[in-house]
C-alpha cells in the first residue's frame, strides 16, 4: 500500500469516528448506533480503512493498548464510596453468574447453531461475556436512570471487562495447546496468575503514578501525560507476559488513584475525554471495518437466535438471581436484566483470537469475529433503541425535575432557596460556616453533607442527583474558583453570582465565563436590596410581572430550571413559573415560605 493510501485510510478513518460522533449527538442516539455500521460499510466498499492493511501485526497490540487507555479512564469514574451494601453484592452477582451463565449459554449453544467445534463454541462464549463502560456509560448518559442502577451497571460494565479480556486469553492458550480437544479443559491456574499478574501491576502503576503526581508535583499538561505513560507502559508490560492482563492493570491503577486519600490527581482535562473518545470511536469503525459481508451471511439468521437468547433468557436470569433478596426495588431490577450490550473489549479480542486460531488451523475460527460482531451490532441497536422506554415504562428514570444545589448561607440566599422550593423544586444547600448551617436547618431546607465540597472539587467525583449547582458566598474568589473546579463534578450548569465592578479579589474581577442575573443585579446589590427589604416572589407565567420587579429563574412545567444571565435572557412560556425580586409585598405574587 502506498503513502498516499495509508494517508487515505488513516483520514477517512479519523473522519468517520469524528462525524458519526457528531451525527449521532445532533440525532440524540448513542454513537455506537452509527459507529458500527459506518466502519462496516467503509471496509465493505473500499479497502483504505481495513486496519489489518494500513497498520499490519501492529494493529491487535494497538488496540489492546488503546482499551487499557479507556478502561484506566472507566477506573478513575469508580468511586468505592458507592460500591457498598447492596451495590456491591449485586455487582459481584452480576459479575460472578453474568459470566458463567452467558459463557455456558454460548457453549451450549454455539456447536449447534453455528457447527462449530466446542473449542471454537468455548471462545465464542468467553469473548460475549464483556460489556463495558464504552457502550453502557453512553447508553446510561442517554437514558438517565436511577442512580442506584447507574452505579450498579457502570461498576459491573467496568469491571467485567478485563475479567472477560483474561478469561479470553486462558482459554485461547488453552485451544492452541489443545486443552479443549484432549480433556484437559480450562486452566483456572492461568487465570489467576493472570488476575494477579493485572492487579500487581496496576498497583505498581498507581504507585508510579503517586510518585510523579505527588512528589514530583507535576501539573495538569504533564500530569495527564504521566498518566497516558504510564498506563501504556504497565498495559504493555503485562500484555508481553499474558495476554490481556493489562486490562486488569489498567483499570486497578485508575481505580486506586481516583480513591485513594490524599491523591493529588489532576482534573480530567478535556484533553484527556477527548482522547478517550477519539480512541473509542476509532476503534468501532477500524474494527468493523475488518468485518467483510461476506463472512456475515452464514452466521446471520444463527446469530439473530443468539443474540434473542442472550437477551430473553439469559440476561434477566442473571439480573434475577443477582438482585434476589437486595434492597433493589422490582422495576430497578427489571431495568437491570434490560441492560447488557456488548462492547469494545468483545471486539478487540475477537479480533485478536480469531486470526490467530484462524492461522492455527482450528476449523470454524473464521467464525469468531462475525458472530461478535452481529451481536455487538445487534444488542447496541436493541438497547440503544428500547432502553429509554423500557426505562421510562418501568419509572427507573430520573425526574426532569430539577434539583438545584446552592451554595452559600446568607439570609438572601436563604430566601431564594425557599421560593424556588414553593415552586416545587427539590433545592439543595451548603455552606460552610456552623451558623450559616444552623440557619439553613433552621429554614427547613436539606443541608449537604460537610464533605460535599471536598467531593465536588475532587476531579473523579459527581455530585449524584444534583442538575444544577449556583455559588452564591460572600467570597467571589471562592464562587469564580468553584466555577471552574466544579464543572467535572455537576450533571449540568455550574453559575455563579456576579462580583461588584472594580472588587479587589485576586481571581474573580479576571475570571471569564457567564453569571448569574445579569449586570444589573450583581451580589453586593442583591444583598443590599434584600438588606431593604427587598423579597423573593413566585408568580405564574401568564401573569407579566409588575414594573419594577427582576425575573431570576423561570421554572418550566416539566420541573426544569432555568436562570436568567447576562448571555442567556429566558423567555417563559404559557405554565411556567417565575421567581422575581421585587417589594416584600405585591399583588398577585406569592412571598417565599
Amino acid at each position: 500500500m502506498s503513502t498516499d493510501q495509508i494517508l487515505l485510510g488513516v483520514g477517512l478513518t479519523v473522519a468517520l469516528a469524528v462525524g458519526s460522533q457528531i451525527l449521532a449527538g445532533r440525532l440524540r442516539i448513542p454513537a455506537l448506533i452509527l459507529l458500527l455500521p459506518a466502519g462496516f460499510t467503509a471496509g465493505a466498499l473500499t479497502d483504505t480503512v481495513r486496519p489489518d492493511t494500513l497498520l499490519g501485526p501492529a494493529f491487535p497490540p494497538l488496540v489492546s493498548l488503546s482499551v487499557a487507555l479507556i478502561l484506566y479512564d472507566a477506573g478513575l469514574g469508580l468511586d468505592l464510596r458507592h460500591l457498598k451494601g447492596a451495590t456491591r453484592t449485586v455487582v459481584a452477582r452480576l459479575i460472578v453468574l453474568g459470566v458463567l451463565l452467558t459463557a455456558g449459554g454460548v457453549m451450549a449453544l454455539g456447536p449447534a447453531l453455528y457447527g462449530v467445534p466446542f473449542a471454537v463454541a468455548c471462545m465464542i462464549g468467553v469473548i460475549l461475556v464483556v460489556s463495558g463502560p464504552t457502550v453502557v456509560a453512553p447508553l446510561l448518559e442517554h437514558v438517565r436512570p436511577s442512580d442506584k442502577v447507574r452505579r450498579v451497571l457502570l461498576w459491573e460494565g467496568s469491571l467485567v471487562d478485563p475479567v472477560g479480556g483474561i478469561l479470553g486469553a486462558v482459554v485461547f492458550h488453552s485451544v492452541v495447546s489443545g486443552g479443549f480437544r484432549t480433556g484437559h479443559g480450562f486452566r483456572a491456574a492461568d487465570f489467576v496468575a493472570g488476575i494477579a499478574l493485572g492487579t500487581a501491576a496496576g498497583v505498581a502503576g498507581a504507585a508510579l503514578l503517586w510518585f510523579t503526581l505527588r512528589r514530583l508535583g507535576l501539573g495538569e499538561t504533564l500530569g495527564t501525560l504521566a498518566q497516558l505513560a504510564t498506563v501504556v507502559a504497565v498495559a504493555a508490560g503485562c500484555d508481553m507476559v499474558y495476554d490481556d492482563t493489562g486490562l486488569i492493570a489498567a483499570v486497578v491503577t485508575g481505580l486506586i488513584v481516583a480513591n485513594l486519600p490524599g491523591f493529588d490527581m489532576p482534573a480530567r482535562r478535556p484533553f484527556f475525554e477527548t482522547l478517550v473518545q477519539l480512541i473509542i470511536g476509532l476503534l468501532f469503525v477500524s474494527i468493523s471495518a475488518t468485518v467483510t459481508p461476506r463472512s456475515l451471511v452464514p452466521v446471520l439468521l444463527p446469530t439473530l437466535a443468539l443474540v434473542a437468547v442472550l437477551v430473553l433468557v439469559v440476561r434477566p436470569l442473571v439480573a434475577l438471581l443477582s438482585t434476589a433478596g437486595t434492597e433493589l426495588k422490582p422495576p430497578e431490577r427489571a431495568f437491570t436484566g434490560w441492560m447488557a450490550p456488548r462492547g469494545i473489549v468483545a471486539a478487540s479480542t475477537a479480533t485478536t483470537f480469531s486470526a490467530s486460531l484462524s492461522a492455527a488451523g482450528l476449523p470454524g475460527a473464521d467464525k469468531i469475529l462475525p458472530v461478535t460482531f452481529l451481536v455487538i451490532v445487534g444488542t447496541v441497536v436493541l438497547y440503544g433503541l428500547t432502553a429509554r422506554p423500557v426505562a421510562t415504562g418501568l419509572g427507573v428514570v430520573r425526574p426532569a425535575r430539577a434539583r438545584p444545589l446552592l451554595v452559600g448561607g446568607d439570609p438572601w440566599v436563604i430566601d431564594l432557596a425557599r421560593s424556588l422550593r414553593t415552586a416545587g423544586l427539590d433545592v439543595l444547600m451548603w455552606a460552610g460556616l456552623a451558623h450559616e448551617r444552623d440557619r439553613i436547618t433552621e429554614a427547613g431546607i436539606e443541608l449537604a453533607a460537610g464533605e460535599l465540597m471536598a467531593a465536588a472539587t475532587d476531579p473523579q467525583a459527581r455530585l449524584e442527583g444534583v442538575t444544577a449547582a449556583f455559588l452564591l458566598t460572600g467570597d467571589d474568589d471562592f464562587n469564580a474558583l468553584a466555577s471552574i473546579v466544579m464543572r467535572d463534578s455537576v450533571d449540568g450548569p455550574v453559575y455563579r453570582i456576579g462580583p461588584p465592578p472594580g472588587g479587589r479579589g485576586g481571581v474573580a474581577p479576571h475570571t471569564a465565563g457567564d453569571t448569574l442575573f445579569g449586570t444589573g443585579l450583581l451580589r453586593h446589590t442583591l444583598v443590599a436590596r434584600h438588606g431593604q427589604g427587598a423579597r423573593f416572589h413566585v408568580r405564574p407565567a401568564s401573569e407579566p410581572p409588575p414594573p419594577g420587579y427582576a425575573t431570576l429563574f423561570v421554572v418550566r412545567r416539566d420541573g426544569r430550571l432555568d436562570p436568567v444571565t447576562a448571555a442567556l435572557p429566558v423567555t417563559a412560556e404559557q405554565g411556567d413559573t417565575l421567581i422575581l425580586l421585587g417589594p416584600a409585598s405585591a399583588p398577585g405574587a406569592e412571598p417565599a415560605g
